[in-house]
């Protein structure tokens, strides 16, 4: 093993073949040597015993290269237990071309940074602008490790299940254990006789009592007050369309912020697994493309604020006021609403009774260790359901997809499609819903209707991804919308040459333009949208143009 310097960062370089290690480490010392230390290893045996030294010592590892095929143990393997011990070095997977599907695999397995195809000259080219990216990203990542919060609570309780579902969502660590477990009923003592659930225990010991969201936000440290009261670009909602918009606006200098009622990343952050995004090939998933686009918003400057429902929007004058719940308010130039859509509730008797108790709109990732070795019941056809049939299958003992149609080609991609039909404890029933649920005290039975024939089965968990409803009520009469309550824009807005509702200019609106000037939609909730998370990000970046020129005419 070779290394050198005890004060710098280290990047590790794992890779039995000695003529490939050497050559690692010679690139890496080329490039990096004065500001990193080396350190190469001809065994994952050897580079773990390195790497548990360095633990101890208090070294910072920066980035960790493992070959894949090594004896004893591959680079995978190599990877997941040292990450164990450096949970913030970045990893990377060096391969050969035959290698690649290993590699892709790895990417759910250790949440692989990169993986390099051997060999990769010129370094120049191929090499250093992949490790610059890594060092970067690490560079920037907030590698303090901060006390994980326990949540304490009932396993069939909606109030716990939603704070969980929050605190996930939002990518803040957190400890589960239930009321009856020892250590939880010793929690739910120290807080005294009428302790409501959840109870939320922070690292410092303080304790909350069934928290609402916004407490809870504040609590672990997210934004939920404005900094000031008049901002270039309000974006309304946290999704792919609403994150795109802010990331655009900030870094083209506009002083934004995003207002987001739950979490960022909107439905698409509830996805699995996202295997058709441009310019992720092995895939992502949905909470790792919000946290990175989050990520990306905050460094160029945008302000984020969490738990703050708009209520109310109205034009005052130049400015575009936008109103909260709990009666604030916060204005600017331009406004582009994000809101996006939600699951419409399955319309069966009995289910609304068992939301956040066996029944759940949308994927619910928290929930897929809890359903181990049991059925579980997926309701929809379009690519949300197909992804959550795909990862749940990893855990359950069969997944029911429940599909209402004759078939899913017409809803759902083909890629989709063949992996589902890969999977052998997925099954597909075609023409087949949901009519009823009954239970005690969480769902326990579903009742299923097929071909004019109903039939009773035991069932604790049914996830459904049925059909679109846009969050657009509290606009009231300000903005125009069609007879779903998607909000219509651009040439949508004068078909049969009439002008809009209220439209006081000269010119048309703009393309994604409503009948407000200077407030703008984007992604899902817009009338005729493409449902895809390429498409809103896209128009998110299209309205920051259009708030641009919008801007440049007043």
């Amino acid at each position: 093993m070779e290394g050198r310097g005890m004060d710098k960062p280290v990047i590790v370089t794992v890779d039995d073949d000695p003529g490939v290690s050497r050559a690692v480490a010679r690139d890496l010392r080329r490039r990096y040597g004065q500001h990193y230390r080396i350190v190469r290893a001809e065994t994952a045996v050897q580079g773990l015993e390195a790497v548990r030294e360095m633990r101890l010592r208090g070294d910072e590892v920066c980035a960790i290269l493992a070959d894949y095929r090594m004896p004893q143990m591959n680079g995978v393997e190599f990877l997941e237990a040292a990450m164990d011990m450096y949970p913030y070095a970045r990893r990377v997977l060096l391969t050969a071309y035959a290698d690649t599907d290993a590699a892709i695999q790895a990417i759910n397995v250790v949440d692989l940074d990169h993986y390099l195809l051997k060999p990769w000259d010129p370094p120049e080219e191929k090499f250093y602008p992949v490790i610059d990216g890594q060092l970067d990203a690490w560079q920037r990542t907030d590698r303090v490790e901060v006390a994980e919060l326990r949540v304490v609570g009932d396993r069939w309780s909606r109030p716990s299940y939603k704070v969980r579902e929050f605190l996930a969502r939002n990518h803040v660590p957190y400890q589960w254990m239930l009321a009856e477990d020892p250590e939880g009923a010793q929690l739910v003592a120290a807080a005294g006789d009428d302790c409501h659930l959840p109870l939320v225990v922070t690292a410092d010991g303080s304790m909350l009592q069934a928290p609402d969201q916004s407490t809870l936000a504040s609590t672990v440290g997210l934004s939920t007050t404005p900094a000031t009261d008049f901002y270039d670009l309000i974006v309304v909602g946290g999704g792919p369309a609403g994150l795109g918009a802010a990331v655009y606006g900030a870094s083209e200098g506009l002083r934004t912020v995003l207002v987001e009622a739950h979490a960022s990343g909107g439905q698409a952050g509830q996805s699995s697994r996202i295997e058709n995004y441009l310019g992720f090939p092995d895939g992502v998933s949905g909470q790792q493309l919000a946290d990175r686009a989050r990520r990306q918003a905050l460094r160029f400057g945008a302000e984020l604020l969490t738990t703050r429902r708009v209520t109310r929007l109205e034009p005052r004058g130049q400015a575009r006021v936008v109103g909260f719940e709990d009666g604030g308010e916060i204005a600017a130039h331009a406004v582009i609403l994000a809101t996006g859509v939600a699951y419409r509730r399955l319309d069966a008797p009995g289910l609304d009774d068992f939301v956040g108790r066996g029944v759940f709109y949308g994927a619910a990732l928290t929930e897929a260790p809890s359903c181990r070795g049991q059925d579980v019941y997926i309701v929809g056809a379009a690519n949300s359901a197909g992804q959550a049939a795909v990862y749940l299958s990893g855990f359950a003992r069969t997944v029911h997809l429940l599909v209402r149609g004759d078939g899913l080609e017409k809803s759902m991609s083909h890629y989709l499609i063949e992996q589902i039909q890969a999977v052998p404890n997925i099954e597909v029933h075609l023409e087949t819903r949901v009519t009823g649920g009954k239970g005690d005290g969480h769902l326990q039975h579903l009742t299923l209707s097929s071909g004019g024939q109903e039939r009773v089965v035991d069932a604790q968990w049914l996830f459904v991804f049925i059909g679109a409803q846009p969050y657009t009520s509290w606009l009231d009469d300000t903005v125009e919308r069609d007879e779903k309550g998607f909000v219509l824009t651009g040439p949508d807005l004068v078909q049969g040459g009439q002008r809009p509702r209220n439209w006081t200019l000269r010119r048309q609106p703009y393309f994604l333009e409503t009948n407000v000037p200077g407030v703008l939609a984007a992604g899902d909730v817009r009338a005729e949208s493409i449902k895809r998370v390429a498409s809103a990000v896209g128009e998110g970046a299209m309205a920051v143009a259009l708030v641009h020129r919008y801007l440049e005419k007043q």
